[in-house]
């Protein structure tokens, strides 16, 4: 597999990085400057900035809760600490209801039967299924666990948000980058999504599989993996070059910027290179969470010779 040598300010071939053989050998000393754009620009869609909106849910705020069948069995299998279940009246009978009942009396959780109106006020979307489980809260995980967790000899794959916000774009995020075997999720500690009972549903309970750090500087972050030989990639609309043509081989950190204002300019200038995703139709584009999936899986796609 050929090797990559991040661009050198100035010459022709800004965002679109060539390859050389001592390229990582450099290391921080050899990589220049990165390739910029002239603008904060959305990764995806100019249409994100209409994203809905989260609810306003204390529960959810805090992030104590697993709502979802799905999500109750694969905290159940994963081992996550539960404090308690609360299971709605009525579905006692159910088939699923009554595996997870076993399940539960099998880890020594104690069970709750409460009204449905309950487990309404406690659940993001409505969606809960008749259980809700309660737990402390999320266990970050540190960048240097996610750098440790990506293998030194293999492709690895680090997501990074920079200030995604909605809980529902998040989770999908979350959900892809574990199914196609991302090493973690990296976002900033404020005015980002968080990890709460909204992010259990819609990642599927993905966020028990996948390490996942909040750290204070996005940009610095950026650095720490390239110095762990991370080639980092920011996906805008305005980039040049299309995913098919963008360096994804071997260790990749993807960044996907904010639903209304994209990727900023710090971050962007940390870059090492600009993808986006190639377009027929009349549609404006895809939101972050659809954006995100499909370069993941362009990531997977090119390194699966060597991931198998």
């Amino acid at each position: 597999m050929a090797q990559k040598k991040r661009p050198q300010k100035g010459g022709d071939n800004q965002g679109k990085p060539r390859r050389g053989a001592d390229a990582r050998a450099k290391g921080a000393q050899g990589r220049g400057a990165r390739s910029t754009a002239q603008q904060r620009m959305p990764q995806a869609s100019r249409t994100q900035q209409t994203a809905a909106p989260q609810r306003r849910d204390v529960h959810a705020a805090e992030g104590n809760y697993i709502e979802g069948r799905r999500a109750a069995f694969e905290a159940l299998r994963t081992g996550f600490p539960i404090k308690r279940a609360l299971i709605a009246q009525g579905v006692e009978n159910e088939p699923a209801i009554r595996d997870l009942l076993a399940g539960l009396g099998k880890a020594g959780v104690s069970v709750k039967s409460v009204p449905r109106t309950q487990l309404d006020a406690i659940s993001s979307h409505g969606a809960h299924q008749g259980i809700v489980l309660e737990v402390g809260k999320f266990p970050y995980a540190d960048l240097s666990d996610i750098i440790a967790a990506a293998p030194a000899d293999a492709p690895a794959l680090v997501v990074v948000l920079d200030h995604v916000t909605d809980a529902g774009n998040f989770g999908a995020i979350v959900r892809s980058a574990e199914v196609v075997g991302a090493a973690g999720v990296v976002l900033p500690n404020k005015r980002s999504a968080e990890v709460t009972v909204a992010t259990y549903k819609t990642s599927a309970g993905a966020v028990m599989h996948l390490p996942i750090a909040q750290v204070p500087n996005i940009a610095r972050a950026l650095e720490d993996l390239k110095s762990a030989g991370f080639w980092v990639g920011g996906a805008t609309e305005h980039a040049e070059d299309v995913c098919w043509d963008a360096p994804f081989e071997g260790r990749v950190a993807l960044v996907m910027g904010s639903e209304g204002d994209g990727i900023s300019r710090l971050v962007l200038d940390t870059c090492d290179f600009t993808t986006k995703l190639p377009q027929r139709g009349e549609t404006e584009s895809l939101n972050v969470a659809q954006a995100a999936t499909a370069l993941c899986f362009e990531w997977m796609r090119r390194n699966r010779d060597s991931l198998a």
